[in-house]
């Protein structure tokens, strides 16, 4: 049966495409300049998800401009290099958007590095608004970013589905009144995601072609 959804959210990073190889990278090698040898891998999976501004913060709040700088130039250098694709999502984002489904990005990203992951993998053609960073005041859990792309594609809340990988989409769906679905694929893990209590959880981008009855 069809569902009543005519929108579909989606995070950017580690949700439409795999950058989690690019970000732990950049981290890792900002950290390593500021605190050598302090920081592991597992060290930097908390920041995954919150703003630069935010993860530099609990680090060394007097310092988070100058690290944001080095992250974002090490980060942009290295792109095209470490991002990847997830399985399925090109395909399925294709197919959505020829069946007529209003598709947007919000993404806590700064816009220009946005549509530079979403060109390098061919999926900036298929989304009709993207908010990042920039346009926002408040970031998610916060419905704002949320609540503006809705605005934009001219959808209503509760004919939406909010697709990402961590709490702060599930969150901010929940915030702004949609239906959430989380990814199976999170850096986090399944189970990590699930306590959040999404409406559904992919195992597969091409689940929610099942869920909307197409």
């Amino acid at each position: 049966m069809k569902s009543n959804i005519t929108t579909l959210l989606f995070d950017l990073d580690g949700t439409l495409i795999d950058t989690n190889e690019l970000i732990i990278a950049t981290y890792l090698h900002t950290l390593e300049k500021y605190y050598p040898n302090k920081y592991k891998r597992e060290d930097v999976l908390p920041f995954m998800g919150p703003t630069l501004h935010e993860a530099f913060s609990t680090v060394d709040p007097d310092r988070v401009e100058e690290m944001i700088l080095e992250y974002r130039t090490y980060n942009l250098a290295n792109h095209d290099l470490l991002v990847k694709e997830f399985p399925s999502v090109l395909e399925t984002i294709g197919t959505l958007k020829e069946k007529g489904y209003k598709l947007g990005v919000v993404t806590t990203k700064r816009h220009d590095t946005s549509l530079k992951g979403l060109r390098l993998m061919k999926l900036e053609e298929y989304f009709d608004v993207v908010v990042a960073l920039d346009h926002v005041t408040k970031v998610k859990p916060d419905p704002e970013p949320i609540l503006k792309a809705l605005e934009q594609l001219n959808s209503q809340p509760e004919e939406t589905i909010m697709v990402g990988d961590n709490f702060h989409d599930i969150l901010a769906g929940k915030n702004a009144g949609t239906k959430t679905a989380g990814v199976a694929w999170t850096i986090k893990g399944r189970d990590y995601l699930a306590k959040y209590e999404p409406d559904y959880m992919l195992e597969n981008m091409a689940d929610l072609l099942t869920i909307l009855g197409e």
